[in-house]
């Protein structure tokens, strides 16, 4: 259902003040409806994608976001400086924040967003929990109070029960968030999430609620206009998590009664309307697993990242929306003309190790090549492109991809076919831990819960073993490019899709056998190729059983190489890139990479196993070295914190693998350091 014709008068020019896949997406809704925007941009955004969506682009300041996107002022300033009417603050960042609302008011420029009474209402935890029980919203268990000792805090901890949960009450994204199973775990965890929150948020009082182990996030979009109309736009689930946060999105619930679907509306918006919402907002509910009963958990004032599945199933623009409100307007739609058709999902392609930690990571995107856009049923919303930078300074996510079916099997087989499309090389991804998410049986039936993850742990992670199949491929992928690198450079061009490069493979006239070893889902496996004829070889693996007949060719398709083999009957057609030592396979099923055996140097400052030496301490993940707990000299025992590292909201304490005397700190407070970096040297203790 699409929103008719309205004019947007009051807004000629609007002002982005975010960054990445949120202000282009904002920027292609106000481009659509006429309306001019400007973005600002800090110094390793300078070429970014949002820059080129928009029509006037503005410095506003150095990387870290406290010296740039979150710059109040500046913001203000370039805002008035290009004439804009309005500021639309995106997600994150200033988006829920009251300072800025007020200081958009004063300044007669117009906040897309809520009210800033009900942002501040909303961002207080114990606050906006003690107006939910007043407006007779369901709230789970928990002490919300402002007495925040010790000793008042264990003895409400024992009134609840175990386990509980401990939060901050500002912030969100999973910070300051810690769960205490039993009662000798509290003080710990206590102090844990105090901290946590006092470094994230500036305010170390925590919230208590009752802990439901094997729960489920539901979520209900609302909107509200000036004229005290309120609508709904049914519910997404966000269960499946990790670091308590969301990973996979989908809309409607799955396995929600129409009674409940129902409740759950009233419920959301009995919630706006007791804080005078205006705009876009999202009002968050823990369900429990199995007696499908809701409660109270949060209320994001904001547009959400996982926005784009509601658009999916109801055909509305959000962003449209939110303009239109602000600018004055009614609503577009009374509730009983708002419906949904079909089932959406969005999965958050994030620069990860999904294998280490979900540890984030950081660099550039040296190969790139996505899923085809399709009105309706495929989407990809993202701030990148092929050679852009991941950075440290901000939030991992490369892309979201958007999937819509006539039911929830459809959708779930068009998400896991184009996840297959979606290939990146360059960094670590989360892709293929998604496709396995995807795979598992109990998500097919929709059997999700938070604690999803944790519960299926051994089977989203299996022990890989690579076919022998994909590494005949490999093999002659390694012998192909090895062939258009010595094309390439008889003719002096260095591109790898150049008209030349159409078709590799009856060139090639090794008449000897050649032994190639491999490094894969790190373990070392050796390759035996001969040449029979042209494009055809006989391979065999680690020297054991008979040699197979193998048959490749390499060709150029849609800019990208495709390498098509026939191996015992079955023709395969598989992506490649190779990139440094690492050859990528890109095949129906999953991603492979071959490592292809490198000369070692010796260095001083950098190392790829970490548990080769434990008098070695290294930076688990690309980022900033926020503090430092060591020096020369000092003695630590196992355990012990040596540093901390920050990188895409995500804080990292580097420990002691052993005791021992700090014999070298080799960083700074401040510094960006790289991924394995040695960043202190421990002499061993022998006592």
């Amino acid at each position: 259902m699409q929103i008719s014709r309205i004019s947007t008068t009051r807004f000629g020019k609007i002002l982005i003040a975010n960054r990445g896949e949120i202000a282009c997406r904002i920027a292609k809704t106000a481009k659509r409806l006429g309306i001019q925007t400007v973005a600002v941009y800090s110094d390793v955004d300078r070429n970014s994608m949002h820059v080129k969506h928009a029509d006037e682009a503005y410095y506003i300041g150095p990387a870290p976001s406290s010296q740039s996107y979150l710059q109040q002022d500046k913001l203000v300033y370039i805002a008035k400086k290009s004439k804009c009417q309005a500021i639309h603050p995106g997600y994150g960042f200033l988006s829920e924040n009251a300072e800025f609302a007020e200081l958009c008011e004063k300044e007669n420029i117009t906040f897309i967003g809520p009210p800033a009474n009900a942002i501040r209402n909303m961002g207080m935890k114990n606050t906006s929990k003690a107006i939910m029980v007043a407006a007779g919203v369901p709230v789970i268990a928990g002490y919300h109070g402002d007495e925040q000792s010790n000793e008042s805090l264990l003895l409400q901890a024992k009134r609840i029960g175990f386990p509980l949960m401990i939060k901050a009450v500002r912030g969100g994204g999973g910070k300051g968030m810690r769960i205490a199973f039993k009662e000798s775990q509290f003080m710990e965890a206590l102090e844990a999430a105090r901290t946590e929150s006092e470094k994230a948020f500036g305010d170390a009082a925590v919230l208590l609620e009752h802990y439901i182990p094997e729960s489920r996030h539901i979520e209900v979009q609302v909107f509200a206009d000036m004229h005290g109309n309120i609508v709904h736009m049914f519910e997404r689930d966000c269960s499946v998590q990790r670091r308590h946060q969301k990973i996979i999105e989908e809309a409607p619930a799955p396995g929600i009664s129409t009674d409940i679907r129902s409740n759950l509306g009233a419920t959301a918006i009995r919630a706006a309307k007791a804080v005078g919402y205006v705009g876009a907002g999202t009002v968050e509910f823990i369900m429990d697993r199995n007696g499908n009963s809701f409660h109270f958990m949060e209320m994001n004032t904001r547009l959400q990242v996982e926005h784009p599945i509601t658009e999916a199933i109801t055909g509305l623009d959000l962003v449209e929306w939110q303009l239109r409100v602000a600018a004055g307007e009614k609503l577009p739609l009374r509730q009983e003309e708002i419906g949904f058709v079909g089932h959406a999902f969005e999965a958050r392609i994030y620069a990860e190790n999904p294998r280490d930690g979900f540890l984030p990571g950081a660099g550039q995107l040296l190969y790139l090549r996505t899923p085809k856009v399709l009105p309706k049923m495929i989407r990809i919303d993202t701030g990148v492109r092929e050679n852009d930078q991941v950075s440290v300074h901000y939030d991992p996510m490369i892309a979201k991809l958007i999937v819509w079916g006539n039911d929830r099997g459809e959708a779930l087989a068009v998400l896991r076919t184009k996840l297959n499309e979606y290939n990146i090389a360059g960094l670590d991804t989360n892709i293929e831990f998604i496709k396995d998410l995807c795979s598992h049986p109990s998500f097919r039936q929709g059997q999700v819960h938070t604690g999803f993850i944790k519960e299926h742990y051994q089977q989203l992670f299996p022990k890989l073993r690579v076919p022998q199949s994909v590494a005949m491929q490999a093999v002659l992928a390694s012998i192909f490019y090895e062939d258009l690198l010595s094309l390439q450079s008889s003719l002096t061009t260095a591109d790898p899709f150049s008209p030349f490069a159409t078709e590799i493979g009856s060139r090639l006239n090794h008449n000897l056998t050649r032994a190639f070893r491999f490094n894969v889902c790190d373990e070392d496996i050796d390759i035996e190729v001969k040449y029979i004829e042209p494009e055809v070889y006989s391979v065999r693996i680690n020297k054991i059983g008979p040699w197979r007949k193998v048959t490749g060719m390499l060709s150029k398709k849609d800019n990208s190489l495709e390498l098509c083999t026939e191996i015992d009957g079955n023709i395969t057609s598989t992506s490649i890139i190779k990139i440094n030592n690492k050859l990528h396979l890109f095949t129906k099923d999953r991603e492979w990479q071959f490592v292809e055996p490198s000369m070692k140097f010796l260095s001083d400052d950098t190392s790829t196993n970490s548990e080769v030496d434990p008098c070695k301490a290294l930076s688990p993940m690309p980022g900033l070295v926020e503090k430092l707990f060591v020096a020369k000299g000092s003695f630590v025992k196992a355990g012990d914190a040596l540093l901390v590292i920050t990188a895409m909201k995500m804080e990292h304490v580097v420990r002691a693998s052993t005791n021992g005397t700090v014999e070298e700190v080799l960083c700074s407070i401040g510094d960006n350091v790289a991924k394995n970096k040695i960043l202190v040297k421990l002499i061993e203790s022998t006592s």
